[in-house]
C-alpha cells in the first residue's frame, strides 16, 4: 500500500481516537479513507489490514500523544474537538417567576446520599440556580424505623457538597410536630378529619363498599377528645387521625386516607417524648405550604399521594406546588439501600460510607468525583417519567465522561509505574529534560528531571518492544533494542515521527518515590511515582499518565485513590 493512503490511516486513526478516548474504530476510519479516495475500494482486504495495524499502534499511545501527532499531521481535525456537544437544557418551571420560585429536597434519615439522591437534588438544585430561587433541605424522619442518627449530619454535608452550597435552609420534620397537631386540630373542628378506633381490616371491608365507618359521622367535640386521648391512653394500631374524602372515589386508596398515627417505639433524636406522629402525606402537605414552596420534582410513584395532599390543601385553600414527575433509575449492580449497606459497614465488610467500593457521594467525593459531574448527568437525562435501567457500567461511562471534562483541565500529569521495569539506554547523555505540567497549558509549570542512562519503564510496555524497533522515552530521547542490549538512537522527536513504533513514559533510575493507588475494588496497586507528587495537597487531583485521574487521599503514605481514566 503506497505511501500516501498510510499517512491517510494514521490521520484518520488518531482523529478517531481521539474523538473517542483513544479506542478507534476500524469501520468508521475504513470509511473516511475511502471518502477521500474512493480507488482504495479496489485493495480493501490490504487497507483493512493496514487499518488494523495502525489501530493497535495508537491503541499504545497516551491521549496526549495522540492529540501531539494528530496536530502535526492535520490540526484543523482538532477543531472539532472544540466544539462541544449540544448542551442540554432544562425545560421551564410552569409559572415559575425570577426569584419567587421555592423547591424541596425531602430525604429521609436512613444513611447519607447515594448517586440516586445525586440526581433529583442536582436537578432541585439546577432549577433554583435557574430562577433564582430558594432551595430548602428537609429531612422527613417521622417514622421512627430506619433512622440512622448520624444521618441528620450527613444528609446536609452531602447537599451541600453535591450542589455547590446552594441550599438556603434545612430543616427536621420532628422538630416541627407541634405545627401538624395544631393543623390536625383545625381539620377536626372543620369536620373535615376524624380518629377513628374501628378494627383495621372491617375499616378496609366498608372502605371497599364506599360505606363510612361509625366513627365518621361523629361530633368534632368527640374527635377532639379522641385525639386528646391518642397522646395519653390509646395504644398503637388503637386510633388513627383519618381525613375525610370522597368514599365513592374509583380508587380505594384515596378513600379517607390516615394522616397521623400512634407509634411508641423510640425515635433516635426525641426519645419518648412523642408518640403520636404525622404520616407522609399529611406532614408533606403541610411543610410544602408553611415553606412557601413553589415548585417539586418527584418520583411518578407520587401521583397518588398528590391527590390525597390536594384534600388537605383544597380544605384550607391553599395553593399545591407545581409538580414535575420522574421515571425511577433502576441503578443495576449497585446497592443503593442505605439499611443494607450499614448492615455491611457493621459487619465490617466496608470501612464505612466513604468506602471506596460504594456508590454514595462521600466515597465518590474521595475518588475524585467533582459535584458538576453529577449535575451535567442529572440534566442530561432530564425530567423524565421514563423509568430507566441503568448499568453500573452505562453510568459510570456516563459520569466519568462528565467527570473528565470538569477535572481534565485541572488536573497536573505525573508519571506513575506499577510494574517498574530497570532499563540501561547504552551512551545516553546526562541531560535536564523539562515536561509539562499540563500538556494544554505550558504557562502552567514544568516537571524538571535529570536523567542519564538508567530508567524505569513499564514491564507491559518493555514486553512489546521488539528488535530493531525505534522507541521513544516520551519527551526525552530514543532508543533501538538490540538483543538483551538497548542503545540509544537520537534525541529528535522528529527521528521518531518517521520510522517510530511506540512512546513509553518513564522514571529516572534516581528520581522517584513509592506510591500506591486504591482502585475500586479495593485492590491496592503500589509502585514508583515521581518526585513532583510531594509538592501535592491531600485531595489534589491528577492524571497519571496513561493510568487515569487520581486523588491524593494520604500525602503521609503517598496513597491515591483511582476515579476513572
Amino acid at each position: 500500500m503506497d505511501k500516501k493512503i498510510k499517512e491517510s490511516v494514521m490521520k484518520y486513526g488518531l482523529h478517531n481516537a481521539f474523538k473517542f478516548n483513544g479506542k478507534a474504530n476500524a469501520g468508521a476510519v475504513i470509511g473516511k479513507v475511502l471518502s477521500e479516495d474512493p480507488s482504495v475500494k479496489d485493495n480493501i482486504n490490504e487497507l483493512k489490514k493496514e487499518v488494523d495495524n495502525t489501530i493497535k499502534e495508537i491503541s499504545k499511545l497516551s491521549a496526549e500523544e495522540i492529540r501531539s501527532r494528530l496536530e502535526k499531521i492535520d490540526p484543523s481535525l482538532l477543531e472539532e474537538k472544540k466544539h462541544a456537544p449540544e448542551k442540554r437544557e432544562l425545560k421551564e418551571l410552569k409559572g415559575a417567576a425570577n426569584g419567587k420560585v421555592v423547591m424541596r429536597f425531602a430525604p429521609s434519615p436512613s444513611g447519607p446520599m447515594h448517586i440516586g439522591h445525586a440526581y433529583v437534588l442536582s436537578l432541585n438544585s439546577e432549577y433554583c440556580r435557574k430562577y433564582n430561587g430558594k432551595l430548602i433541605l428537609r429531612i422527613e424522619d417521622t417514622n421512627s424505623e430506619n433512622i440512622d442518627k448520624d444521618a441528620y449530619g450527613m444528609l446536609p454535608e452531602d447537599g451541600k457538597w453535591i450542589t455547590k452550597d446552594n441550599i438556603s435552609e434545612v430543616y427536621i420534620q420532628s422538630d416541627r410536630l407541634g405545627i401538624y397537631y395544631d393543623y390536625a386540630e383545625k381539620l377536626i373542628d372543620m369536620g373535615k378529619a376524624y380518629v377513628c378506633t374501628c378494627d383495621n381490616d372491617e375499616f378496609k371491608k366498608l372502605l371497599t363498599k364506599s360505606e363510612p365507618c361509625d366513627c365518621r359521622e361523629l361530633a368534632p367535640k368527640e374527635h377532639n377528645l379522641r385525639f386528646q386521648k391518642m397522646f395519653s391512653e390509646y395504644k398503637p394500631g388503637e386510633a388513627v387521625m383519618r381525613i375525610k374524602t370522597d368514599l365513592n372515589n374509583p380508587n380505594p386508596a384515596m378513600r379517607d386516607w390516615p394522616a397521623m398515627r400512634i407509634n411508641d417505639s423510640k425515635h433516635p433524636r426525641k426519645g419518648d417524648e412523642f408518640k403520636v406522629w404525622p404520616l407522609m402525606n399529611f406532614s408533606v402537605v403541610i411543610d410544602d405550604h408553611e415553606m412557601g414552596v413553589t415548585h417539586a420534582i418527584r418520583g411518578k410513584d407520587h401521583m397518588d399521594n398528590e391527590k390525597r395532599q390536594r384534600y388537605v390543601a383544597d380544605y384550607f385553600g391553599w395553593k399545591m406546588p407545581e409538580n414535575l414527575y420522574v421515571g425511577r433509575i433502576n441503578f443495576e449492580g449497585m446497592e443503593l439501600s442505605c439499611s443494607k449497606t450499614r448492615l455491611l459497614i457493621e459487619e465490617g465488610k466496608y470501612s464505612g460510607w466513604d468506602d471506596i467500593q460504594l456508590p454514595f457521594l462521600r466515597a465518590m467525593k474521595r475518588r475524585g468525583y467533582q459535584p458538576d459531574a453529577f449535575i451535567k448527568y442529572s440534566v442530561d437525562v432530564g425530567v423524565t417519567q421514563t423509568d430507566k435501567h441503568v448499568s453500573a457500567e452505562e453510568f459510570f461511562k456516563a459520569l466519568n465522561f462528565f467527570n473528565k471534562e470538569v477535572i481534565d483541565e485541572k488536573s497536573n500529569r505525573y508519571f506513575f509505574m506499577q510494574r517498574p521495569k530497570k532499563i540501561n539506554v547504552e551512551n545516553a547523555p546526562e541531560q535536564d529534560v523539562e515536561l509539562d505540567l499540563h500538556p494544554n497549558f505550558s504557562n502552567r509549570g514544568k516537571r524538571t528531571f535529570k536523567t542519564k542512562d538508567k530508567f524505569y519503564i513499564e514491564e507491559e510496555d518493555y514486553s512489546k518492544i521488539k528488535d530493531g524497533e525505534l522507541i521513544r522515552l516520551m519527551d526525552c530521547l530514543n532508543f533501538v533494542k538490540k538483543g538483551k542490549k538497548i542503545v540509544i538512537d537520537s534525541l529528535d522527536y522528529a527521528n521518531f515521527k518517521e520510522k517510530g513504533k511506540m512512546i513509553v513514559h518513564w522514571l529516572p533510575e534516581d528520581d522517584f518515590v513509592k506510591a500506591s493507588v486504591l482502585m475500586p475494588d479495593k485492590t491496592l496497586i503500589k509502585g514508583y511515582a515521581e518526585k513532583g507528587i510531594e509538592s501535592l495537597k491531600e485531595g489534589d487531583i491528577v492524571q497519571f499518565e496513561r493510568f487515569g485521574f487520581c486523588r491524593l487521599d494520604s500525602k503521609k503514605k503517598n496513597e491515591f485513590w483511582f476515579g476513572h481514566k
